[in-house]
């Protein structure tokens, strides 16, 4: 994917956290622990949904999709942070940084494609509840995923590809902890203004229309509920929404943080803490989230535990 003729640049510096040298012990010790807690945690959700027969529906399904995107999006950036605090290290090749761009561009779309398939799936279960198993059929479900990867792979091809085109000559120092598109663009030598037409063009069809579904499916929830107000329907309707609510607010939350929100002159350090947020924080919640506000996720790590993982 690098042209030689193109670029002198071998290796970028990441300049990582803003962090003294004195906590970075500190720092490192408490960013395993959210990384070891992301990656357990989710595989705590996939193995449960696996093991407990009950949790085989759409919204299930697609939650252990979202799970395993999770982990794999947080091991984009995670393990090669974690090793330059420890082996007190800051490059990172050339073709490193074009794949790791490429893997957070994939995994990130992703996820906003599958919290837009998911508040489908509740629109249907609380606006269309008689024709729920007609409507979110097998072949539906395995097409929304299917092109929820389709989407994201073209997105972070797409952007990898006009990323890989363009020379880096001279500085070759990154304000970030890992390979981010908008901070690499800004170390290019060459013209990047098709770069930049291209982010806001594909971000509208990543990140803004599934926000925009996602908007339109709660508000035909909320009209639901309220045309039929009754203290059942408003709890069933939090107990099956809530926790796919709470993942949706800090997801798009950290994205308007950092990407729409004016940076001030301190924008290099703003935008590294709140890609913690995005990169580390989000995906450690879901498990929380899932586990401590969905009494079906509660329920079966109750049975699993009371007769073992393995039993009939």
């Amino acid at each position: 994917m690098r042209r030689d003729n193109q670029s002198s640049v071998s290796e970028f510096l990441l300049l990582g956290l803003p962090i003294q040298p004195e906590q970075q012990g500190m720092y490192y010790a408490l960013f395993l622990g959210m990384y070891l807690t992301t990656v357990l945690g989710n595989l705590l959700i996939i193995l449960l949904i696996r093991l407990d027969s009950r949790l085989h529906t759409p919204m299930y399904f697609f939650l252990s999709h979202l799970a395993l995107t999770d982990i794999s999006f947080s091991s984009v950036t995670a393990p090669k942070m974690l090793m330059n605090m420890l082996m007190q290290t800051q490059s990172i090749s050339y073709a490193g940084c074009i794949c790791q761009d490429f893997f957070f561009l994939l995994f990130g779309g992703l996820d906003s494609f599958l919290l837009t398939s998911m508040a489908y799936d509740r629109y249907v279960a609380i606006c269309h509840p008689l024709h729920y198993t007609t409507i979110m059929n097998d072949s539906l479900i395995f097409l929304l995923v299917i092109v929820s990867w389709v989407l994201s792979f073209s997105s972070a091809f797409v952007h990898t590809l006009l990323l890989a085109r363009l020379s880096f000559c001279g500085d070759n120092t990154l304000h970030h902890f890992f390979c981010d598109l908008s901070a690499l663009l800004k170390l290019s030598s060459s013209d990047t203004t098709v770069n930049e037409l291209v982010i806001p063009t594909l971000g509208t069809v990543v990140i803004t229309l599934p926000f925009i579904c996602i908007l339109v499916s709660y508000g035909h929830i909320g009209a639901t509920i309220l045309r039929r107000p009754s203290i059942k329907g408003i709890y069933k309707a939090f107990s099956t929404c809530g926790s796919h609510l709470s993942v949706v607010s800090v997801y798009y939350g950290a994205i308007i943080a950092l990407y729409i929100v004016p940076s001030s002159n301190s924008t290099n350090d703003k935008d590294v803490i709140v890609s913690v947020l995005y990169t580390l924080v989000t995906p450690m919640l879901n498990p929380f989230i899932y586990s401590l506000r969905n009494r079906d996720i509660k329920g079966a790590l109750r049975n699993i535990l009371r007769r073992g993982p393995f039993v009939a």
